[in-house]
């Protein structure tokens, strides 16, 4: 009988750290290595999913509440989490910011939006960019 013992077989902290510390153009398997500042453009339809959960976060109102999403038909998902409290905007309605997850396949990328409510009391999302770290 022949035992192979996997569970503690002599890794160390200082393997595991340098696979954490993998490169960028370092290439695994059949999976492309994509640069950290690629941005993977959301398709209508994920838009349509995500700007849905936008506004359904933003009508409940909790300040630390978030709201998944996801697109049957094209595997996207994400979710939606305020950033701020209210303020008026420039046509004197009232605003919020918020950021939105979008993942698909093995891509990941942050949203950033803003919506005002309307006459009618639901948030149209006026605006949803790719996140810009400052």
């Amino acid at each position: 009988m022949i035992l192979i013992g996997v569970g503690a077989s002599g890794c160390s902290l200082s393997q595991v750290d340098a696979f954490a510390r993998a490169d960028d153009k370092d290439v695994t398997g059949s999976i492309r290595a994509m640069p950290v500042n690629a941005v993977v453009a959301p398709t209508d339809s994920d838009l349509a999913f995500a700007r849905n959960a936008a506004s359904d976060v933003l009508t409940k109102g909790d300040k630390d509440s978030s709201q998944p999403w996801e697109n049957p038909q094209t595997g996207a998902r994400g979710s939606v989490t305020p950033l701020a409290q209210v303020y008026s905007g420039e046509d004197g309605r009232v605003c919020r910011d918020f950021l939105a997850s979008y993942v698909n396949g093995t891509t990941e990328n942050w949203l950033q939006g803003a919506a005002c409510k309307t006459g009618r009391g639901r948030w149209e999302i006026r605006s949803l960019t790719p996140w810009r770290k400052s």
